[in-house]
């Protein structure tokens, strides 16, 4: 092969080896953080990031529910249309504090999560009640939701279960995302912030600037924002030092679309 027709070769090679794929999840969409939440993903936009997983909540803290201010739903409904996705995020965003808790239960949900981990200990029927509730909610406003977040990533086993009973397609962890169907587990860490104190900003953006590095080798990178991120400047700059380099090599998706794609793709091996 001589030079030029090898270097005429190789941008073919290039263009036609496959990208990987990044998903940008917008959490805790709910009527009252629509504001901060439009103004997030319109950021999204204008950094080239024209699609992403909107986390709803269906009753966000208990102070109403999101389906019915028709403002909010037609604007989801405009989002989905426009190839956002749609997640059931739990359905209260909280979680009652118990008298008879064990350490470990009131370190991860007073401290880590600060009393959000909806879902951490629910027993099955419970569960299940909440997320077929959320679900016949959503498909009464004509939403499409078909994967299931629990508030903080807490999802028990039990959680797990409902979630697929009640027709759910999948779920994710921090570390994780589950297909229910196939019950295929792809390990990828989401990026996450705390921005509740100094110190804990501070452990944040070091520890992302970490573990971006390790998530060039997975097919899958993840980036999970919640509504407090962007008011801290130095959050929101690595943010989006983040997304530059995720769209310079990586295609922005929704957990939906991939997971569609993973499957598509064993089907034809």
């Amino acid at each position: 092969m001589t030079e030029a027709v090898a270097a005429d070769f190789m941008p073919v090679l290039a263009a036609e080896s496959p990208r990987r794929s990044f998903v940008v999840s917008v959490h805790d969409v709910a009527p009252a953080t629509r504001e901060a939440s439009g103004k997030i993903i319109a950021a999204l936009k204008d950094a080239g990031v024209r699609t992403a997983s909107l986390l709803v909540v269906p009753n966000y803290h208990r102070q109403g529910s999101a389906t019915r201010d028709p403002a909010f739903v037609s604007w989801l409904r405009d989002l989905e249309a426009r190839g956002y996705e749609i997640v059931i995020h739990g359905y209260f965003h909280q979680r009652p504090r118990r008298p008879d808790e064990r350490i470990t239960e009131k370190f991860v949900t007073r401290i880590y999560t600060r009393d959000e981990g909806e879902f951490f200990d629910l027993d099955y029927e419970e569960a299940l009640a909440r997320i077929v509730k959320a679900r016949d909610e959503f498909k009464a406003a004509r939403l499409s939701p078909l994967g299931f977040i629990a508030p903080a990533w807490l999802l028990g086993a039990e959680g797990e279960r409902a979630a697929r009973d009640a027709g759910m397609q999948y779920t994710t962890r921090i570390d994780s995302v589950l297909d229910l169907l196939t019950g295929e587990r792809r390990q990828t860490r989401s990026l996450v912030y705390s921005v509740q104190s100094g110190w804990r900003r501070t452990v944040s953006l070091g520890w992302n600037a970490a573990l971006a590095r390790t998530l060039e080798i997975r097919e899958l990178a993840r980036l999970s924002i919640h509504p407090p991120d962007f008011a801290e400047p130095k959050i929101r700059m690595q943010i989006f030092q983040f997304i530059e380099r995720f769209v310079r090599t990586r295609n922005a998706t929704t957990y939906r679309d991939w997971i569609g794609t993973q499957r598509t793709n064993r089907k034809a091996v």
